[in-house]
């Protein structure tokens, strides 16, 4: 079993919200749930996000999608690259969790125990 990480970072680094899926699940399909009824300015995501459906979704709630095309797009959009750097925010608070064993190898092998360990692990972040 393999399971992937969907996560939701405030301008922090900490944990908002977390989506727990199947490993071959792709990610743009939990983009709308990870940012829905958040307030936000902007939404920032890799090119795995990259989705027109996405992108209106985001930009109807009134915050900026900052999330670079893919290379195959025919209209490429325009990325504001100085704010794009912010990313690395969701890929410390990756790191951090990468700290907790349990996590990082998957001894869980219920998806539920995993997911309830995961928020145990994001606690503990928020108390740092």
């Amino acid at each position: 079993m393999t399971t992937k990480i969907h996560a939701c970072v405030d301008a922090l680094g900490n944990p908002i919200r977390l989506i727990l899926t199947a490993g071959q699940e792709a990610d743009v399909t939990q983009g709308a749930a990870l940012v829905a009824e958040i307030p936000t300015g902007a939404v920032i995501a890799d090119k795995g996000y990259d989705s027109d459906a996405l992108i209106e979704t985001i930009e109807a709630s009134g915050a900026q999608a900052i999330i670079p095309p893919r290379n195959n797009r025919t209209i490429q959009r325009e990325t504001d690259w100085h704010r794009y750097k912010a990313r690395n925010l969701v890929e410390r608070f990756f790191n951090r969790l990468k700290q907790f064993r349990r996590l990082a190898t998957r001894y869980d092998k219920l998806a539920s125990r995993f997911s309830a360990f995961l928020h145990l692990a994001c606690a503990y972040i928020w108390l740092l």
